[in-house]
């Protein structure tokens, strides 16, 4: 089993940065998407951004131009976060696509980030 694990979360002030990592228990290079999400308390988890195999990189309208998703050669997914503003709070989600004979979904437990003055 694939596992995956956030950083990097925290309390910033509006027009502050932070830097989220996902650790994956292997090396990624060959995961067909790479992707975070972010939830917050009575809304649906919503699809921030992802990478895909072949080269498509997509954001979510509100964070283009402040968020970057990236990945190293090994085993970790960035999402560099700029100019946040205090919608950006919630709970942010790593996940991964794997094609093994067949497609399975991994899930990291959640880093919260907090955007207030």
């Amino acid at each position: 089993q694939v596992q995956l694990v956030e950083s990097g979360g925290g309390l910033v002030q509006p027009g502050g940065s932070l830097r989220l990592s996902c650790v994956a228990s292997i090396s990624i290079s060959t995961f067909a998407i790479v992707a975070w999400y972010r939830q917050t308390p009575g809304k649906q988890r919503e699809f921030v951004a992802h990478s895909t195999s072949d080269g498509n990189i997509n954001y979510i309208d509100s964070v283009k131009g402040r968020f970057t998703i990236s990945r190293d050669d090994k085993n970790t997914v960035y999402l560099q976060m700029d100019s946040l503003k205090p919608e950006d709070t919630a709970v942010y989600y790593c996940y991964a696509k794997i094609y093994a004979t067949s497609y399975t979904n991994y899930w990291g437990r959640g880093t919260q980030v907090t955007v207030s003055s």
